[in-house]
């Protein structure tokens, strides 16, 4: 784990982006298209901490960003090249745009100043979204990776922020995946390589400062 004074350099909130991964109610809520893994983040505690996290930054004036997937109801542009997005489409629960699905799931809190970016394709929240360009027009140099799933969209994020130049914080408590046991697996065999691991409470330390001025 990094020190404080090497995270605290890290997390500056004036260049620091809070980005949850599809933490809507479609996915980690009660009524779940994934109920093994709503149920995992629920119980692992990793949905409490993110809203942990998410009304620190709004106390700090950090920004937080929202990725949610969503789709049509006719599904046009989305992908049908992987197993993934064809189960996703049998699915009692289906992601659709304007419904009580793609909303963030409580109890975390969207702000008026917070930024809602919906794709309707693919597997990461940055890979052609508009999260890229907005993180850029924000003065963003770390992100901060929370969310699910631990499996496929979070290592999306975190790979594709690396890959654009964005140094990445990954709060181990606040992503979740299945089974249980593979969530340290991936963040000790691969997220650890590419980015900064630390916990949540080690974060929110952090993000404890006077609010900054706002960027708009």
């Amino acid at each position: 784990m990094p020190s404080y004074e090497q995270l605290s350099e890290l997390l500056d909130p004036a260049t620091t982006v809070l980005l949850t991964v599809e933490c809507q109610q479609g996915v980690v809520g009660p009524d779940s298209a994934l109920p093994e893994l709503a149920k995992e983040f629920r119980d692992s505690g990793a949905l409490a901490q993110v809203a942990r996290l998410v009304t620190a930054a709004h106390e700090s004036g950090v920004q937080v960003m929202h990725a949610v997937a969503e789709r049509r109801p006719d599904g046009r542009g989305a992908n049908h090249n992987a197993r993934l997005f064809r189960a996703a489409e049998r699915l009692p629960v289906r992601q659709l745009s304007g419904t009580t699905a793609v909303r963030v799931a409580p109890p975390i809190e969207v702000a008026d100043e917070d930024l809602v970016v919906r794709r309707l394709h693919g597997l990461s929240p940055l890979a052609g979204t508009d999260v890229d360009a907005l993180l850029r027009n924000l003065g963003c140099r770390t992100l901060i990776v929370t969310g699910v799933s631990a499996n496929v969209a979070v290592p999306n994020a975190v790979f594709d922020a690396v890959n654009r130049g964005y140094t990445v914080v990954v709060p181990s408590d606040a992503i979740a995946g299945v089974p249980s046991d593979y969530t340290p697996a991936m963040i000790r065999n691969t997220l650890a390589l590419v980015a900064t691991v630390a916990t949540t409470d080690e974060v929110l330390a952090c993000l404890k400062r006077p609010r900054r001025v706002s960027r708009a």
